[in-house]
């Protein structure tokens, strides 16, 4: 059987792979939700959901360092990657021992892409739908709420020691704009640095993340002379940046976030 994936690369398959391992921590949670955490053999150290996942499966390195022994001796049927989280010199390598099936997500329509193409490879149509069906209804009822909310000009950042933000050509700025918000920088690509030496009075919304760096009420006090008339709110980063069923739980988290940024 041959397959495309998100990079439009065929890989073949002679039937529905038992042996799965997963360098994607969001897609992990989808293989599980599928159904399918019985044949999830690998995974990285950042798959924390389920909870116990690395307790069935054995841990065979990051997204960006891998243990490739250890890979090689799981004898994997397939290994799930994502264009952004695992380099290409870790894909070459992957190609050697097993079919690579590659995700690049940058709308919710990739998301339910990747939900579906798992469905097919996987024979698990029926649970993939559903899947993507609970994603949808709560896209929409998210976008009948997020209409009437006021609109703000936001600052999402995801590290500090360089202070970094989220920029144009990412899956969290997409998010943010699904929410109704303004990326006061998305004018820059990727995620660019933050001079805070300037002062960014027009910004009314600062979200600070819980991955991949783990900011605390603490930051709040060093952020506020930067941007004096901004909320500063801490935000779950999965939320903003998981792209597979976690999907399901966003859309009412997202409800949550605006009703807290109006008190």
């Amino acid at each position: 059987m041959k397959f495309t994936d998100q990079l439009n690369r065929t890989i073949q398959i002679h039937e529905p792979p038992t042996r799965i391992i997963s360098l994607v921590p969001s897609l992990t949670e989808l293989v599980c939700d599928l159904g399918l955490k019985s044949s999830l053999v690998g995974v990285t150290k950042f798959c924390v959901h389920p909870k116990n996942i690395r307790n069935t499966a054995a841990v065979v390195g990051g997204t960006k360092h891998v243990h490739f022994d250890k890979i090689h001796k799981l004898n994997p049927e397939i290994i799930l990657c994502n264009k952004e989280e695992n380099t290409q010199e870790i894909i070459q390598e992957l190609e050697q021992m097993a079919p690579v099936h590659i995700s690049d997500i940058n709308t919710i329509e990739d998301c339910l892409e990747i939900i579906s193409m798992y469905g097919e490879i996987f024979q698990v149509n029926q649970k993939a739908e559903s899947i993507c069906c609970n994603i949808r209804k709560e896209q929409s009822q998210f976008e009948s709420f997020v209409s009437n909310q006021p609109k703000h000009s936001v600052v999402y950042f995801i590290w500090k020691d360089p202070w970094m933000a989220v920029g144009k050509n990412t899956f969290i700025d997409y998010m943010l704009n699904l929410n109704g918000f303004t990326n006061h920088f998305e004018n820059q690509s990727r995620y660019p640095e933050i001079d805070l030496n300037i002062i960014y009075p027009e910004v009314d919304l600062v979200l600070l993340s819980s991955e991949p760096y783990p900011f605390q009420k603490e930051h709040f006090k060093f952020l506020q002379p930067q941007f004096p008339n901004a909320k500063i709110r801490l935000v779950d980063g999965e939320m903003f940046s998981w792209y597979g069923s976690r999907l399901i739980k966003a859309f009412k988290y997202f409800k949550t976030l605006h009703r807290d940024i109006l008190i």
